[in-house]
């Protein structure tokens, strides 16, 4: 078993991150329009700080972001050149419906859209696209309190209709939510979630995820209505948790945080809440208010296929343990002595994405494709005006050593791989712009300063020949 030839060699990148243009064209603000970078941000994209006003003395990432909404054109040009098959971008719902709760949506918003996708076709480049990536209307947050409300999915489904209609003939692969375990997380940034003091946080994050889990459900089941072509797929923040040490302590902790994270895809995929997640419930006082078909369907309605993003393991100690702790894509995570790990922190395992496609594969035998992986860093200009990332370069290769084994030797079944990110892009996480992971250089600054203009790194070039030759020249 080889890399197949119609494999979906591609990068990825999301709305809020990328497009810039909060307020143009009739586009209304999303709940990131309103996280600013800074020392406030993490406890904002958490929940805790409800600020629903855009403050003049701050600076907001998303606003800018990297002006794709004026260079699409450009940017889809050089990812041609690079060869991509394939190019997974999302969804500004504010785009299509300002508020969330029109009756019409926005025809600028639709036609922008449909301009990019036309231009992705013009190169024979797949688009793979996220409905909701950590984008939700703002007005809904304030109204109904976005995901924390069952009116959300008659929102969201009325978001899909237009998609599922109005890009019938451009797009076939779906992807329903990014992240979706990120709820658990950064529930604000996540979906839209804020608390107050008195809230059972557990329980609220848990009832909003339900209602995700059938939004989706009921997405899949409208996308096969509308065009039995239509391909939807579930995404989530993969990376296998590891035990700190062989302490069964350890082993335990390990196994739940791996339960934790294959919730909602043993949901979307399998069709059912898995009895550890019932028991998990009972322990802690939760209860999923259901309404009467909710059941029949998640089960009637799974996903085609399961999608991921991975930028490294995880290692977990017990509570007793005294292991020094690190960050990793806004996880805390016991730090691993066997692995080097990113400017940031976060540890770099390529065998660790192995592991995890084969224990995703084993246990859901559902095609698979990898949709985010790649290594934020500080790049430099040099004297002669060019970007050499061989870091960047050394962590790819690394990592699709490893898909190749998966592949060849494991067996898994893995049909695409859109590195992150394709260009550029703010960072979601800290909003930073100099935590940079694309292939293509951007001129600005972590305030939004700099003229925007595009370079190729080096490992543009390089990402061209690992297309080029099906992933055998690394």
């Amino acid at each position: 078993m080889t890399i197949r030839n119609d494999f979906l060699w591609g990068g990825a990148t999301s709305a809020n991150q990328y497009e810039g243009g909060y307020n143009l064209d009739g586009k209304g603000l999303s709940s990131m329009d309103i996280v600013p970078s800074g020392n406030t941000r993490s406890d904002i994209i958490q929940g805790y700080l409800n600020s629903f006003s855009i403050d003049n003395h701050l600076y907001y990432p998303t606003h800018k972001a990297v002006d794709f909404y004026h260079r699409y054109q450009e940017d889809i040009a050089l990812f041609s050149e690079m060869g991509f098959k394939a190019y997974r971008l999302s969804i500004s719902w504010t785009r299509i419906f300002p508020n969330g709760d029109e009756l019409k949506p926005n025809e600028a918003g639709l036609k922008f859209y449909e301009n990019i996708f036309k231009e992705c076709k013009k190169f024979n480049i797949q688009p793979i696209v996220t409905i909701s990536h950590f984008d939700v209307p703002l007005y809904l947050v304030k109204k109904i309190g976005a995901w924390k409300s069952r009116k959300m999915i008659d929102y969201y489904l009325k978001l899909c209709k237009i998609l599922f209609e109005y890009y019938k003939e451009y797009v076939e692969y779906w992807l329903t939510f990014n992240e979706i375990n990120m709820i658990l997380h950064a529930p604000f940034m996540a979906a839209g979630i804020t608390f107050n003091a008195e809230d059972n946080e557990e329980q609220i994050k848990y009832q909003a995820a339900h209602h995700e889990l059938i939004a989706s459900s009921l997405a899949t089941k409208m996308a096969k209505e509308i065009n039995p072509n239509n391909k939807i797929g579930c995404m989530f923040a993969a990376g296998s948790a590891y035990p700190y040490s062989c302490d069964p302590k350890d082993v335990w902790e390990a196994l739940k945080v791996n339960q934790e994270n294959y919730f909602f895809v043993d949901i979307q995929s399998r069709g059912k809440y898995p009895n550890y997640a019932l028991k998990t419930f009972q322990h802690k006082g939760i209860t999923i208010v259901m309404e009467e078909n909710d059941e029949q369907i998640l089960s009637k309605y799974p996903v085609d296929f399961i999608s991921f993003s991975y930028y490294n393991s995880r290692c977990i100690a017990n509570k007793n343990s005294d292991a020094e702790l690190t960050d990793g894509n806004l996880f805390a995570t016991a730090k691993n002595p066997y692995l080097k790990t990113s400017e940031w922190g976060w540890p770099i395992d390529p065998l660790g994405l192995r592991i995890t496609l084969n224990e995703v594969y084993d246990r859901y035998q559902k095609p698979m494709i990898i949709v985010e992986n790649g290594l934020g860093a500080v790049d430099t200009i040099n004297d002669n005006g060019k970007i050499k990332d061989t870091y960047r370069i050394q962590y790819l290769s690394d990592h699709i050593k490893a898909i190749k084994l998966a592949i060849e030797e494991d067996g898994v079944d893995l049909f695409g791989y859109t590195a992150w990110a394709a260009c550029d892009i703010i960072s979601a996480s800290s909003g930073e712009m100099k935590k940079r992971y694309g292939f293509i250089y951007v001129e600005a600054d972590d305030n939004g300063i700099g003229t925007f203009n595009r370079l190729k790194k080096e490992s543009f070039y390089w990402y061209k020949k690992v297309i080029q030759s099906n992933g055998e020249i690394l």
